[in-house]
């Protein structure tokens, strides 16, 4: 919980300048998807959560916890192998994650990908 009381809509997590451990870099109630993708380095990897909302008709609203792996191609090798090799220590970590997300690029993480995954149930 944020100290406002508004409940947490992502937190963003980076490996450590020492590459020991997992931090978390930044979190935030905003709740538009475009604000949490632009905190997304373009150059650098990421480990993220967000809470994903939808309306599905018939059933009403809809939210799954997604957790992100982001590992975009222009990341130096050395820091997408760390990434990769530190990312299922975080995820067992975390409780009620109900998808999982890889992406390379912005159009792999784009909202109606990320929820077309996320509400088939196919992740």
């Amino acid at each position: 919980m944020s100290s406002s009381g508004e409940k947490l809509k992502y937190i963003i997590f980076a490996l450590a300048p020492d590459n020991k451990e997992i931090i978390v870099e930044k979190s935030s109630t905003s709740t538009s998807y475009d604000d949490f993708i632009a905190d997304l380095p373009a150059e650098s990897c990421r480990y993220a959560v967000y809470d994903l909302v939808w309306e599905k008709p018939g059933e009403g609203t809809r939210s799954k916890i997604c957790f992100y792996a982001w590992s975009p191609d222009e990341a130096k090798i050395k820091t997408k192998m760390l990434y990769a090799s530190s990312k299922d220590a975080l995820r067992r970590a975390l409780v009620g994650v109900a998808s999982e997300i890889q992406g390379t690029d912005h159009s792999e993480i784009a909202y109606a990908e990320v929820l077309d995954k996320v509400s088939r149930g196919t992740s």
